[in-house]
């Protein structure tokens, strides 16, 4: 995760991180509760629908063949654990207080580093033809947790970026991938 093939993507991260702070309150009046059914749906779908998924997947890939698959769904399984890790220490070293102040762990917003570390993973292996729709149903479920008023843009953006670095990580040290195909 500390290397220097991810100072790009993390100084863009901290950057956007940092620049959207500033525009925390005014994000969040504009999304929260605009879409009850939005915010419901990223919940589970970045939170407690990705740990049976993610499960399901690595016991499907340890009976594939070796191969593409395979070796992705190891990944998306690492990289879900690594995520966690990386998601929980900064939360409890942080100790940003959510916007509807349910409690202190507001920063980053896991459910955003879950979908796009997932998401990073599936464009490494697969290429843009599955990383563009992964990227962007990743976006959706943090979008929806600032509706939900449980994330500020800046914890989004964080998460986010931390998703990406982990994805890039997991996917760069299993040697197994192949560069993903532009066809």
């Amino acid at each position: 995760v500390f290397s220097g093939q991810n100072l790009l993507p993390f100084a863009v991260g901290a950057a956007a991180t940092v620049s959207a702070s500033a525009f925390d309150s005014r994000t969040q009046g504009l999304l929260k509760g605009t879409c009850d059914t939005c915010g419901t749906t990223g919940a589970t779908a970045g939170g407690a629908a990705m740990v049976p998924l993610v499960g399901a997947m690595f016991v499907a890939g340890r009976f594939a063949p070796q191969g593409r698959f395979r070796s992705a769904t190891y990944d998306f399984a690492q990289a879900m654990i690594v995520n966690g890790a990386y998601t929980s220490i900064l939360k409890y070293s942080v100790q940003r207080t959510r916007p509807d102040a349910s409690n202190s762990l507001s920063f980053p917003s896991g459910h955003t580093s879950t979908a796009f570390s997932l998401a990073t993973v599936a464009n490494q292996h697969y290429g843009w033809k599955v990383g563009v729709p992964a990227y962007l149903l990743a976006s959706g479920i943090g979008l929806s947790r600032i509706e939900k008023d449980k994330h500020y843009l800046s914890d989004v953006l964080a998460g986010a970026t931390l998703g990406v670095i982990v994805g890039r990580t997991v996917a760069r040290l299993d040697g197994s991938i192949a560069a993903p195909s532009v066809a």
